[in-house]
Formats: structure tokens, C-alpha cells, sequence
């Protein structure tokens, strides 16, 4: 019986999918290439000035983008829950489905960026600047939170952070 459980975990193991980070990924994602469908789980990628990147599909669960540059990039149905966006620019990109859960968004810049369809569950979007955001809906905000100086399109509101908490 113990041999039979011990090659039903073995089994399990090789079978399932890698979760740790991708160092070969990060690395390649940190001097500025795409790399959609990637594992960039925890990566540091703050203060870097990468335009135009894909990261389409990819995981970036826990990253670091605070500070970074990263205009007309595509995250379209990326992992981006519990990621640190502090101060970050994002003129122009396109985070269509992406997931935003628990993330911090707090000062970030979405100029003209499309976040349709997008999760910001439980996002903090204190001070964040998405007045000329597009696909933006009262649904997604009723999700998140953020404080007197988000900047959001007309006619949209965001619960206080400090009432949510």
C-alpha cells in the first residue's frame, strides 16, 4: 500500500505544471523582450523601462513593476494578482482579462490603457490615475478600492479603502 500511494504522488508530481518562477523567463522579460504565456511569478521588474513588451497570458503573480515604464505593453489575460504596480506607467497598454486580484495599483498611470473586462477585486487603486482609462466599468470599481485622489472617467466612483478595510 505504501509503495501504490508512493507512485500516485510520483505520478501527481510529474504531472503537474511547474508554479515556481521562471528564472530564463524573468531574466528575458527584464531586458526588455515579450514573452507571452511565461512564469514571471515574483519577478522583480521595478524601475525598468520596457515599451512594447507582450506578456500576454503570463504569470505574474507577486511581481514587482513599481516605478516601471512599460507604454503600449499587451497584458491581455495576465496573472497580475497580488503585484506590487506602485507608481507604475502604463500609457496605451492593454490589460483586457487581466487579473488584478488583491494587487496594488496605488499612484500607477493607465493613460488611454484598455482594462476591459478586467479583475480588480479587492485591487487598491489609491491615487491611481485611470480617468483616461478605457473598458473601465462601475462593476469592476465596485470591487476595489481606492481614496479622494484616484483619478477615474467621468462619472465612475470607487469605494474608500478605508471604509473597505
Amino acid at each position: 500500500m505504501k509503495q501504490l500511494l508512493g507512485a500516485i504522488t510520483l505520478a501527481l508530481a510529474l504531472g503537474a505544471p511547474a508554479m515556481a518562477q521562471n528564472a530564463g523567463h524573468i531574466q528575458q522579460v527584464q531586458s526588455g523582450q515579450s514573452c507571452p504565456d511565461c512564469n514571471l511569478f515574483q519577478a522583480n521588474l521595478s524601475y525598468r523601462d520596457m515599451p512594447d513588451v507582450n506578456l500576454s497570458d503570463a504569470r505574474l503573480r507577486q511581481a514587482d513593476l513599481s516605478l516601471a515604464t512599460m507604454n503600449r505593453s499587451n497584458f491581455d489575460r495576465a496573472d497580475m494578482s497580488i503585484a506590487n504596480l506602485f507608481g507604475a506607467r502604463f500609457t496605451g497598454a492593454s490589460f483586457v482579462r487581466t487579473n488584478f486580484e488583491r494587487a496594488t495599483l496605488v499612484g500607477a498611470h493607465f493613460g488611454g490603457a484598455n482594462l476591459a473586462r478586467a479583475n480588480l477585486t479587492g485591487a487598491n487603486l489609491s491615487g491611481a490615475e485611470l480617468d483616461r482609462a478605457r473598458g473601465l466599468t462601475q462593476r469592476q470599481l465596485n470591487t476595489a478600492c481606492g481614496d479622494a485622489s484616484t483619478r477615474l472617467p467621468r462619472g465612475l466612483t470607487v469605494p474608500s479603502c478605508s471604509a473597505v478595510r
